[in-house]
Protein backbone atom coordinates (compact mmCIF):
# COMPACT_ATOMS: atom_id res chain seq x y z
CA UNK A 1 0.00 0.00 0.00
CA UNK A 2 1.43 3.56 -0.69
CA UNK A 3 1.96 5.31 2.24
CA UNK A 4 2.22 8.63 0.80
CA UNK A 5 -1.23 10.32 1.51
CA UNK A 6 -3.46 11.29 -1.59
CA UNK A 7 -3.15 15.06 -0.09
CA UNK A 8 0.45 15.43 -0.25
CA UNK A 9 1.40 13.54 -4.02
CA UNK A 10 -1.77 16.33 -4.98
CA UNK A 11 0.34 19.20 -3.53
CA UNK A 12 3.78 18.33 -4.58
CA UNK A 13 1.93 18.00 -8.35
CA UNK A 14 0.43 21.32 -7.81
CA UNK A 15 3.10 22.78 -6.78
CA UNK A 16 4.86 21.50 -9.85
CA UNK A 17 2.73 22.72 -12.08
CA UNK A 18 2.20 26.05 -10.62
CA UNK A 19 5.83 26.45 -11.14
CA UNK A 20 5.52 25.32 -15.10
CA UNK A 21 3.05 27.86 -15.46
CA UNK A 22 4.58 30.51 -13.96
CA UNK A 23 8.11 29.70 -15.83
CA UNK A 24 5.66 30.17 -18.63
CA UNK A 25 4.16 33.48 -17.83
CA UNK A 26 7.24 35.07 -17.05
CA UNK A 27 8.72 33.75 -20.82
CA UNK A 28 5.33 35.64 -22.06
CA UNK A 29 6.42 38.82 -20.61
CA UNK A 30 9.60 38.39 -21.72
CA UNK A 31 8.50 38.15 -25.12
CA UNK A 32 6.10 41.51 -24.79
CA UNK A 33 9.23 43.00 -23.48
CA UNK A 34 11.22 42.09 -26.60
CA UNK A 35 8.19 42.23 -29.22
CA UNK A 36 7.98 46.43 -27.86
CA UNK A 37 11.73 46.49 -28.12
CA UNK A 38 11.92 45.48 -31.93
CA UNK A 39 8.78 48.07 -32.31
CA UNK A 40 10.78 50.83 -30.77
CA UNK A 41 14.02 49.93 -33.65
CA UNK A 42 11.75 49.69 -36.29
CA UNK A 43 9.97 53.18 -35.14
CA UNK A 44 12.83 54.82 -35.11
CA UNK A 45 14.41 53.15 -38.21
CA UNK A 46 11.25 54.89 -39.83
CA UNK A 47 12.13 58.35 -38.28
CA UNK A 48 15.45 58.16 -39.64
CA UNK A 49 13.58 57.44 -43.23
CA UNK A 50 13.85 54.20 -43.63
CA UNK A 51 11.08 51.82 -45.31
CA UNK A 52 10.46 49.29 -42.70
CA UNK A 53 7.99 47.59 -44.72
CA UNK A 54 11.46 46.78 -46.63
CA UNK A 55 13.36 45.99 -43.99
CA UNK A 56 10.87 43.49 -42.20
CA UNK A 57 11.19 41.40 -45.48
CA UNK A 58 14.84 41.61 -45.02
CA UNK A 59 15.03 40.20 -42.03
CA UNK A 60 12.95 37.65 -43.02
CA UNK A 61 15.03 36.61 -45.90
CA UNK A 62 18.12 36.54 -43.64
CA UNK A 63 16.37 33.88 -41.96
CA UNK A 64 15.69 32.20 -44.54
CA UNK A 65 18.59 29.39 -46.49
CA UNK A 66 20.02 31.23 -49.62
CA UNK A 67 19.16 28.24 -52.63
CA UNK A 68 15.59 28.27 -51.26
CA UNK A 69 15.48 31.77 -51.67
CA UNK A 70 17.47 31.68 -55.08
CA UNK A 71 14.87 29.08 -56.47
CA UNK A 72 11.67 31.27 -55.28
CA UNK A 73 12.59 34.83 -57.13
CA UNK A 74 14.00 32.17 -60.01
CA UNK A 75 10.37 30.89 -59.96
CA UNK A 76 8.87 34.63 -59.76
CA UNK A 77 10.63 35.62 -62.91
CA UNK A 78 9.66 32.78 -65.34
CA UNK A 79 6.02 33.67 -63.95
CA UNK A 80 6.62 37.10 -64.81
CA UNK A 81 8.12 36.63 -67.75
CA UNK A 82 4.70 34.50 -68.73
CA UNK A 83 2.20 36.77 -68.15
CA UNK A 84 5.06 39.48 -70.05
CA UNK A 85 5.69 41.60 -66.66
CA UNK A 86 8.82 43.91 -66.83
Amino acid sequence: MNDTPPDASYHVTADELRQFIERYERLEAEKKDIADQQKEVMAEAKGRGYDTKVMRKIVALRKRDRDEIAEEEAMLELYKQALGMP
